[in-house]
Order: C-alpha cells, then structure tokens, then sequence
C-alpha cells in the first residue's frame, strides 16, 4: 500500500505500543482476578479486531491508516491476555515443578512465537494477506478453548482486591526495588529497542536489497520464524548454564552481526541464512529475559513483574521500530540495518555494570501472617497510612555492618508496600536503634 519506510515500520509500532501501554494495567488485574476469565476476556477481543481486519481487506476496503488502528486494538487483547496466562503456570504444577514448568512454558511459547511468522510468511506468499489475517483470527480458537476447559484450583485471599491504581503502583514497586528483575528489564528495553530493526524492516529487505516482492518478504519472515524455533528449543540448555552473563552476551554480538549480514548480502539464501541465526539468538536472548524474571518474582506480584518486562520488550520494539523506519527513510535501508546491529551487538558491554542475575529454583512466597495486629481503632480500606516502627538492640561494635544490613532491607519494605523508610539511632543509648 505504501513504500515510505517510515510507514511500513510503523506497523511494529501499532503492534507493541498497547502491548507497552496496556501491559501494566493488565498485569494489576490479572493478580487481583481470576486470571483464566481475564485472559480469554483479552483474547476474546483480540479476535473481534482480527475478523474485522480479515473482513474488511477481504472487501478492499483497508487503508494504511485502517491497518495500523486494528493492528493496535488486536496488540490491545493479546496485552490483556499475556501476563494472565504467564503467571498462571504457578497455579498449574506444584511448587517444586515450578523452575522446569516455566522453562518448558518458555520454549512453548517461544516456539508457537516462532512459528507463527513462518506460517505467516508461507500463507502470505501462497494466498495473500487476507489468508494471514484469517489464520490470524481463527488461531484464538484452540487457545480459548483450552482456557475454557482448564479447572483451576481457585486460592482465596484473605483480603479484597486491591484498588487497580494502587495494584499498578505496587508491581511498579516491586520491580524498581528488586535488583534482579530491575536489571533484567534494562537489559531486556536495551536489547528490544536496538534490534527491532528486524521485525520493523524486512518488508524493505526483501524489496529494496533483494528486489523481490511478497513472496521474498514470506520467505525471509519463514526464515527467522524457524531460527526462532531452534533457538526456543535450546532455552533450558541456555537456563541451565551457572552463569547466564556469558550466554547473554554471545547471543547480544552474534544476534548483531546476522543483522549487520543482512545488509551486506545481496543473496537471498545468504540472507536467510543471516536471519534464521539472528531468530535463534534473539529469541534465546529474550527466553532467558523472561525466564529470570518468572524465577524472581513471588506469587503475589508475579503478573505484574511480567506485565512490566513485557511493557520493556514492547516499548523497546515499538519506539525502536520508529528509530529504525526514520534512520531507514532518511539514510536508507542497508545503513539503518548496520547501525541496528551494531546497538544491539553493543548491548553486551552492559553485562559490565549490570550483569545477569543468577536465579535458581523457585523462590519462596511470602509466609503467612500468624494473626491480625491487635487495634483499636474501626480500620477501613481508607486508613492509612500506617507507621510500623521496629526497635533492635545492636552491639555498637556491629554498628556499622548493621547498618549496611539495614539497607538490604529498606530494599525488601520498599517492594513489598512500604511508600517511606528511615532507620536512626537513639543519641542518648548506643545500642538503641529504631526502624520506621
């Protein structure tokens, strides 16, 4: 419909930017309800929008303004269902299964992740884009029906749901406090805001490089699709490592220099063989993303620490489908896929201040109050706030160590409610200090 590089890579954008702007809010709701009904709610949604895409380019009726708008309501239901279905493992198997269970979730969906551009290149050179839109709509089927048929062990709370803003503001939290996924997030935007170019311009590859048309484009988008699928089935090999910085860094250069390949190849078996590597490392680059946030996060704000690195590897892809489509319409295609590269290969020099953390096996939930404090006064889910103080007794020859303790610990109140936190020692008894 158009040619202005700008435009086409806006399609990425419409795609992730709900998938960003949504994820947060669903990831709330998705911990405060039942998250088999939320996730076919998103689902069910996602499906009106892509029978009206099929219905309507089916008549010849879409416009490069209609596609991007349905193709940002479909990113709007999968941004519903996502952290719902994510965190739902957790209800699924029991807690010592729960490492192997994520890691074989991961490749799951890594793989259907996978194929589905590959299926998705072969439908569109063999029967158009009004083929690949119908898969497209008919393909939420089987998935709700399986959510329609899953019985889930329903756990109650001892208290009502939280307010959703309030929800939003606390998984927020969570994920700023706590170091490892803070890291994997930054890691995560980095790595999707520089290697987007992939997704955002291989519609101009196929065209621009390789002077084909959109058989071309299908068979590069079949080839990534299925270098994503091996590197899927690699993913427990890549968890099991001891140390997951090395791997991470690899797959960030090599990932890089497969799209740097592809624009100097003028060769189509050259260049997919160049974007099958690159789906292979990237989709191993965000699988261990993924993965070590599953493994950092407990039961209660699991959805929501999802929903934001799901908000990191969209917005990465939605702004840096925009950066790569400019710097492609002002510079050309070739350069826009060099410089890609190169960012993305760069990304790995960030394991030097901000390295991988090392997570293993499932981490403990949050134990269980014994009983309610004891007041005095008619609380209501309007009180507040509440100041807790804490008194220790404290070897003034420990003073220090102790102190340096205390600030792992202003890290745990943080994620887990606290909005203010002091710690001060009494001027008149050494050994007295007070925690606020």
């Amino acid at each position: 419909m158009t040619g202005a590089a700008d435009k086409v890579a806006l399609v990425q954008t419409a795609l992730m930017l709900p998938l960003m702007l949504l994820s947060p809010p669903a990831g709330a709701v998705a911990d405060m309800y039942d998250r088999r009904k939320v996730a076919l709610a998103g689902l069910g949604f996602a499906l009106v929008a892509s029978a009206t895409l099929t219905t309507l380019s089916f008549a010849g009726l879409v416009t490069p303004g209609m596609l991007l708008g349905l193709t940002f309501l479909i990113g709007a239901g999968v941004a519903v269902y996502g952290p719902a279905w994510q965190a739902s493992v957790g209800e699924q198997v029991a807690p010592e299964h729960l490492p192997s269970a994520i890691a074989l979730g991961s490749i799951r969906y890594n793989i259907a992740r996978s194929f589905g551009p590959a299926l998705g290149g072969i439908i569109v050179a063999a029967a158009g884009a009004v083929g690949a839109f119908g898969a497209n709509a008919l393909l939420y089927l089987p998935i709700m029906l399986a959510l329609f048929l899953w019985r889930q062990t329903q756990v109650s709370s001892r208290l009502p749901p939280e307010r959703i803003d309030r929800a939003m503001l606390a998984g927020v939290r969570y994920a700023l406090h706590s170091p490892p996924i803070r890291v994997v997030l930054i890691r995560t935007f980095a790595s999707a805001l520089a290697g987007s170019s992939v997704a955002a311009l291989t519609p101009l590859v196929a065209r621009d490089l390789l002077g084909g048309g959109a058989e071309t484009y299908g068979l590069l988008l079949g080839a990534f699709g299925v270098g994503a699928v091996i590197g899927a089935t690699q993913t427990s090999w890549a968890r099991a490592r001891a140390n997951a910085e090395p791997v991470v860094r690899m797959l960030a250069v090599g990932a890089g220099a497969m799209i740097v390949m592809a624009d100097f190849s003028r060769s189509l078996l050259l260049t997919l063989g160049a974007l099958a590597l690159a789906g292979a490392a990237w989709m191993l680059l965000t699988a261990l993303f993924n993965v070590g946030v599953q493994l950092s996060a407990p039961r209660w704000v699991k959805a929501r620490a999802l929903s934001c690195w799901g908000a990191a590897v969209t917005g990465g892809m939605a702004f840096g489908a925009i950066i790569w489509g400019q710097t492609a319409a002002a510079w050309g295609t070739g350069p826009a896929l060099v410089v890609s590269g190169g960012a993305l290969a760069a990304t790995a020099l960030l394991g030097l201040a901000m390295p991988m953390p090392t997570v293993a096996g499932a981490i403990e939930e949050m134990a269980e109050l014994r009983a309610d404090p004891q007041v005095a006064l008619a609380l209501t889910l309007r009180s507040g706030p509440i100041v807790i103080e804490i008194d220790y007794r404290v070897d003034p020859d420990e003073a220090r160590g102790f102190y340096a303790a205390m600030q792992d610990t202003r890290r745990a109140r943080l994620r887990s409610g606290a909005f203010e936190w002091s710690i001060a020692r009494d001027v008149a008894d050494p050994w007295l200090w007070t925690e606020r």
